[in-house]
């Protein structure tokens, strides 16, 4: 393996931070608001496991050049028709799983044009794949290069703190919007009135 696993560990936190922060910027300019989804840290940790295992399971489009030679537009086409068809079942699966389990949805694009079921559109698969690309052509190889280079105490160390920090945080989240879903569901009114407070919101607009 050309990396090590606590360099995909802690790449996995890098990118977690960095999908939060491009999220809540897309959100701060479309919607005047920013979301945390409930996390105490800032981190969205679904972006980085997701992230890295497309790129443990299907590398780049600069690896698919060598594998297939073929034509640029066509290596790019289809793996954009790829990540696409990826991004648009994870999201699907995701939701329903969460919503089945937990008994809450944790996103909603039916309020979107050209959306299929609740869980994704076209639009935000295009928008995600787009990303996706971008950061697997130009970004991915040389930030696992430049994790991979840190001394190995401090390497460790870090991956393995993050790792446990990220996951604990991601079921803790889970368990809030659990615990909010249920008593919403039960109509404690004045807890719906303090809904806010519990998962947290943050409205640039006030």
């Amino acid at each position: 393996m050309k990396y090590s696993l606590t360099t995909y560990l802690l790449t996995v936190t890098i990118i977690s931070f960095l999908g939060l922060c491009v999220k809540n910027l897309w959100l701060a300019v479309t919607q005047k608001y920013i979301d945390n989804r409930s996390m105490n840290l800032p981190f969205l940790l679904g972006y980085g496991l997701a992230v890295v295992g497309i790129y443990l399971i299907f590398l780049t489009p600069k690896k698919w050049f060598s594998k297939k030679p073929a034509h640029k537009f066509i290596i790019y086409f289809s793996y954009f028709i790829v990540m696409m068809f990826l991004v648009s079942i994870g999201k699907i699966i995701v939701g329903k799983t969460v919503e089945r389990i937990c008994g809450f949805a944790y996103w909603n694009y039916e309020c979107l044009p050209l959306h299929i079921t609740k869980y994704t559109s076209i639009p935000t698969s295009i928008g995600f794949t787009g990303i996706i690309m971008f950061f697997m052509e130009f970004i991915m190889e040389p930030l696992l290069s430049g994790v991979q280079m840190l001394p190995n105490i401090t390497l460790n160390i870090s991956a393995a703190t993050f790792a446990v920090l990220l996951t604990c945080d991601f079921l803790s989240a889970f368990e809030t919007c659990t615990a909010t879903e249920d008593k919403i569901n039960a109509g404690d009114m004045n807890f719906q009135a303090n809904a806010e407070t519990i998962v947290p919101l943050y409205s640039l607009s006030k």
